[in-house]
């Protein structure tokens, strides 16, 4: 089973430069590879896994940070060499905090404060640090540049 999914076709696209660079490294010029497209689609598509893959590997290798917001909950991961740092943020129960309508969250942190509950924990990889990173993201968490994991730092 493949590590990662295979990119749209709106994805490829959008990487269709560095595609082409991949196909010329790997040998196959523009012909072949219409092609192969043509009478050998297996191939193709496997061409466009490997792709896919390479992709995949370069966006999470280039970074370290992952949220997940919640209306009730932020975790934030940091993604270090060899383990992922969480730290989190959970509003009480019956409280009026919604991370999902806060304009800024760090005033919605500020003026709760009393109704958060702020923990940390790390963890070592099970996968590889791309894979764990992969797995996050595809049940919902987003990319970040860490912002708000150093805000939630602040608050231990």
């Amino acid at each position: 089973m493949a590590k990662y999914r295979t990119l749209s076709i709106t994805e490829l696209e959008s990487f269709e430069k560095e595609f082409i660079s991949f196909l010329v490294i790997n040998g196959i010029e523009a012909d072949n590879w219409e092609e192969i497209k043509k009478n050998e689609p297996i191939k193709a598509n496997k061409i466009i896994e490997q792709f896919s893959a390479v992709v995949f590997e370069s966006i999470f290798r280039k970074n370290m940070f992952i949220d997940f917001i919640s209306a009730k909950t932020i975790k934030c991961f940091q993604f270090l060499a060899d383990s992922v740092q969480l730290i989190g943020l959970d509003a009480e129960e019956g409280s009026e905090v919604d991370f999902m309508k806060a304009n800024s969250i760090r005033e919605c942190i500020i003026q709760n404060e009393a109704h958060l509950k702020v923990y940390q924990s790390n963890k070592k990889y099970i996968k590889s640090r791309e894979e764990e990173m992969y797995n996050m993201v595809q049940s919902g968490a987003n990319l970040s540049k860490g912002e708000l994991f150093k805000q939630i730092a602040l608050l231990l």
